[in-house]
């Protein structure tokens, strides 16, 4: 479904944008293993080259539900379900916007209601469990003993349900550890984020955890600090003087060749006349 959208400023002062597109997509699907349905509403408005998803969700299994809101792939807000407010990624947002959780709470609540029924509806037909991608990297360059964060990020999966596990030195790490809530992928995909505060050492080790019905086995993604090879002091004495060594005997070798260069020339005054 095609329409123009305009969005109106809030406030005096701010930006209004125009977009030219609209598409609204609803799906359900069947899972397998718990015969759990998940009814998603996706809709992306197109601006150019920008690109923002709202996504609804409900099912029977952890999480319940979600009401979430991204720009060109990055969370603006989602809906607490436990605080029944508006959570910004950013809290300069929450000074700049209104946001009333009580539609994407009231639409989670009627999709909520839908699932029986669909249920009741559907083909039955079992929709395959999507496995995850995962990847484990540093947000800043490393340096050993300075403070940074470890980001895991899981992608393509479905359905929206994961357990996710930090460990160090294969132990389970509960402190500084946060994480996004589920984000629209390709294809009614998911993707998240998980990430743990740490200071890197190379006596520590990472793996993030993961666990998911497209699994057999939980996936473990291994990350660790890679240490500078620094040489020995005494190393770097003899390399040293290896190189002035070498310098030095190209410097000899190169006046003993220019002196016999020299010597062999035939001297132009010795030369009789033409």
């Amino acid at each position: 479904m095609e329409s123009d959208v305009e969005c109106a400023p809030l406030t005096a002062g701010q930006n209004t944008c125009s977009l030219s597109a609209l598409l609204f997509l609803e799906m359900f699907v069947l899972w397998p293993l718990s015969l759990t349905l998940c009814h998603i509403f996706l809709i992306f408005l197109y601006a150019a080259e920008h690109v923002s998803v709202f996504v609804i969700f409900a099912q029977t299994h952890e999480p319940s539900g979600e009401c979430m809101f991204e720009f060109d792939e990055d969370e603006v807000f989602h809906v607490d379900l436990d605080k029944k407010q508006a959570i910004w990624y950013l809290p300069e947002f929450d000074r700049m916007f209104s946001v009333e959780a009580q539609g994407g709470l009231a639409n989670i609540a009627a999709a909520k209601s839908n699932l029986n029924a669909c249920i009741q509806h559907s083909n039955h037909t079992q929709a395959p469990n999507e496995p995850p991608e995962v990847i484990v990297f540093p947000k800043e360059p490393v340096e050993l003993g300075q403070p940074n964060t470890l980001i895991c990020h899981i992608d393509k999966f479905f359905p929206p349900v994961l357990n996710v596990t930090w460990l160090r030195n294969g132990q389970p790490v509960t402190e500084g550890v946060s994480e996004t809530v589920f984000l629209a992928s390709t294809e009614f995909r998911f993707r998240k984020f998980h990430y743990l505060a740490f200071v890197p050492s190379a006596a520590d080790v990472y793996d993030c955890r993961v666990e998911h019905w497209g699994l057999d086995a939980p996936l473990l993604t291994h990350w660790e600090a890679q240490e500078p090879i620094q040489m020995p002091e005494t190393t770097e004495t003899v390399v040293c003087a290896l190189g002035l060594v070498v310098g030095l005997a190209g410097v000899v070798v190169g006046i003993v060749l220019i002196t016999k260069a020299l010597r062999s020339s035939p001297d132009p005054r010795a030369r009789g006349p033409l």
